[in-house]
């Protein structure tokens, strides 16, 4: 049903004629006379009877408009609503996001609800943000792949991870001097399987890959982090934490320096395009603001 032409014959039947209506709509009368025939046409009911002078309701035509007047009516006042909404959006957002990235979402988000004040971001803390889309979390940050292909996805790029000890760690088994030596030694492991992983690394000599074993893996770098400083092993953590990392924990040691790995993409995932304004507003708030991070190495 054209929703055009019943808010036409509305107004026909506000104005007594189809002249004064075409005049309010600002269209011609014979555009106003079709689409009222139209809609009787779909209806298989006649709505006006039709003089040289007026129009008037036929019986059915005065049932259908006060009902229709009254739906013409609901969806204007929600366009109105929807309108306010969006000049001025409140409620809750939940957002999920991987540990590591909490203290960076700190600052960032202050400038977000400073100027929404009344949007209040909620953040769980959790590297599976994806798996809560759509019932408990509106936004999520995610490191590495989806399995779900029905998430809306933007890519905020992609981290370079180095290798690191802790001193203590090295004093009692040794530097490695090349990749291969890496098999000899503890890892710890990011996402793990069954204690084993291989390492795609980047050096001197080019593409190498190594497999390594360690007691501890996790899905966190928070966790790597405490791992490799608490003396368990060398472990990768994106080369963004350089400088956090030197100044946290003085004896984290970059092993291995001119070698590197490929890390997890991050993205931004969102279940649907058809998001509250709410939502919207802090997606596009984040895409730019982790974005411009990510290119200035603070993520």
């Amino acid at each position: 049903m054209d929703l055009n032409r019943i808010a036409t014959f509305i107004r026909v039947v506000e104005a007594g004629t189809f002249t004064a209506a075409a005049t309010r709509l600002k269209l011609p009368t014979s555009s106003v006379s079709r689409s009222v025939a139209k809609l009787e046409e779909e209806l298989g009911i006649v709505l006006l009877e039709r003089t040289t002078r007026r129009v008037s309701l036929t019986e059915s035509g005065r049932a259908y408009y006060e009902r229709a007047r009254e739906a013409v009516a609901g969806l204007d006042e929600a366009t109105l609503l929807a309108g306010e909404a969006a000049k001025d959006p409140s409620g809750v957002v939940h957002l999920a996001a991987p540990p590591e990235l909490t203290g960076k979402l700190a600052t960032v988000l202050g400038g977000f609800v400073r100027s929404h004040p009344k949007i209040h971001v909620d953040i769980i803390t959790t590297a599976r943000g994806a798996e809560l889309l759509g019932g408990e979390v509106d936004l999520a940050i995610v490191s590495g792949p989806l399995e779900d292909s029905s998430l809306i996805v933007r890519k905020l790029g992609m981290s370079v991870n180095r290798l690191f000890a802790s001193t203590a760690y090295l004093e009692q088994r040794g530097h490695p001097r090349s990749v291969s030596d890496l098999a000899r030694h503890d890892a710890v492991l990011y996402r793990g399987s069954a204690g084993q992983a291989i390492w795609e690394l980047t050096g001197p000599r080019g593409p190498e890959t190594v497999k390594v074993k360690g007691a501890l893996s996790g899905d966190s770098h928070q966790f790597i982090f405490d791992a490799i400083a608490g003396g368990h092993g060398i472990g990768l953590l994106p080369e963004q934490y350089l400088s956090r990392l030197y100044t946290c924990a003085a004896s984290l040691v970059n092993v291995l320096p001119k070698v590197s790995a490929i890390g997890a993409v991050q993205s931004l995932v969102y279940p649907s395009r058809h998001l509250p304004k709410r939502v919207t507003l802090l997606r596009d708030f984040l895409a730019q603001q982790l974005l411009s991070c990510q290119r200035a190495g603070e993520m």
